[in-house]
């Protein structure tokens, strides 16, 4: 088939043609939307999953809800190592900058972006006065921002005190026009624990006042514990989606309605292979479905064909979405990890993957530290640093005490298939 009318669109957080089954989490924050423009309570929202479920795409969609309700909008990634003055202090430049042209006060858009200029620029801690490392950084990055920076208020170099007071700030500029302020924030378990602290605290204190603005975020699993380690009221302070894989209707959807406003159908066989292989992971739908496409020489689309075009899309994965992530670990981090998908592979009863029993690639399982260090002939306390640094890293993560698990779907498959 023509390979220029292909429509699946498997790259980092591209939205797919069809987003299929996640009508449910739109939904929901249409109601978050609607709630908060009439003065109703809500929490902020945390989107997680493991990576390849689309929370990327999840987030802009929900970002493009919130610009079709006339809201002021900033989107940033969360970075290890990184504080959150300055990507914080971009999104809100830019919710603020779609919100100031129906402002009727330029001079209040001017006072807020004195002191988010102040905020952006405070890097020294409290107490630390205006010192060599604040000036360096006044040196190295301007914000944009043409006002004086205020002084008093966002300024103090306390993370938690100065969140508080800007976003506390911002909302009231969106309760001015009638609207709100949505922050929207990628990889949020990659903040720092201080950056974490303050941004519970600050939904904590706009939830109580009932200000219009929110944060949502986008995480690996384990951000609620990261959260809550942080805050203990955290797992009050936000409503919580979990993004899972895509279930056999939704996953069909994905690909069948694309390729029928091409005029292109599946037949049923090729569908249950493809869900097959895919696992119903939004990521691999696309992927699977880009080589099929190429492969197959006509409608409708054959489990031949899917047979053919699947090594495709093995290798091309294998390398982009894999393989990248197995060449940042260490040697000792690949032991580490060929040990987990030795033990991700277990026994499946009777009937429960409809094979009748046999080995299972079972992803989302965790597995024992101490098993793996049992495994390895280790003690656990020596695999310490490479379980550490995978965990920083973004390649696993810990969900439970004693517990870890790949963040990457079909990754312990794809390491046992790798030479020693």
């Amino acid at each position: 088939m023509d390979p220029v009318r292909n429509p699946y669109a498997p790259g980092a957080g591209q939205r797919p043609p069809e987003l299929a089954g996640r009508g449910r989490e739109l939904e929901v924050f249409d109601i978050v939307l609607e709630r908060i423009a009439r003065g109703r309570p809500e929490r902020s929202l945390v989107l997680t999953g493991l990576r390849g479920v689309g929370k990327t795409v999840l987030l802009n969609t929900l970002r493009s809800q919130a610009i079709n309700r006339l809201w002021g909008t900033g989107k940033i990634e969360a970075r290890p190592d990184q504080s959150i003055r300055r990507p914080v202090a971009a999104a809100l430049h830019m919710a603020i900058r779609e919100l100031a042209p129906r402002h009727r006060a330029p001079d209040r858009i001017d006072d807020f972006l004195g002191v988010l200029k102040a905020f952006a620029l405070r890097s020294a801690p409290a107490g630390a006065g205006r010192g060599a490392g604040a000036t360096r950084l006044r040196d190295r990055w301007q914000p944009g921002i043409d006002v004086p920076a205020a002084s008093g208020r966002a300024d103090s170099g306390d993370i938690e005190i100065d969140l508080v007071e800007l976003f506390t700030d911002a909302a009231e500029v969106a309760a001015d026009v009638g609207t709100g302020v949505a922050v929207f924030l990628d990889e949020m378990q990659d903040l720092g624990p201080e950056d974490v602290s303050g941004l519970c605290a600050a939904c904590h204190e706009l939830s109580q006042l009932g200000a219009p603005l929110i944060v949502v975020g986008a995480g690996l699993p384990h951000l609620p514990a990261v959260l809550s380690a942080a805050k203990s009221y955290s797992e009050r302070l936000f409503r919580y989606q979990r993004i899972d894989r895509l279930d056999r209707i939704a996953a069909d959807q994905a690909l069948c309605a694309p390729a029928a406003r091409e005029q292109v159908d599946y037949e049923p066989k090729a569908l249950d292979l493809l869900y097959e292989k895919s696992g119903g992971y939004p990521y691999f739908v696309q992927a699977y479905g880009k080589a099929t496409w190429d492969s197959a020489p006509r409608s409708p689309v054959t489990a031949a064909d899917v047979r053919v075009a699947a090594p495709e899309a093995e290798a091309e994965l294998a390398v982009g979405f894999f393989g990248s992530r197995f060449e940042r670990a260490t040697p000792a981090e690949r032991e580490y990890m060929r040990a987990m998908a030795a033990l991700s592979l277990v026994e499946a009863p009777d009937g429960d993957d409809g094979t009748g029993g046999g080995p299972r690639d079972d992803m989302d399982a965790a597995v024992s530290t101490a098993e793996i260090a049992r495994s390895l002939g280790r003690k656990p306390a020596s695999l310490s640093p490479a379980r550490d640094a995978l965990i920083k890293k973004g390649l696993i993560y810990s969900g439970e005490r004693g517990t870890v698990a790949f963040t990457v779907p079909h990754f312990g498959r794809y390491l046992r298939t790798q030479p020693a």
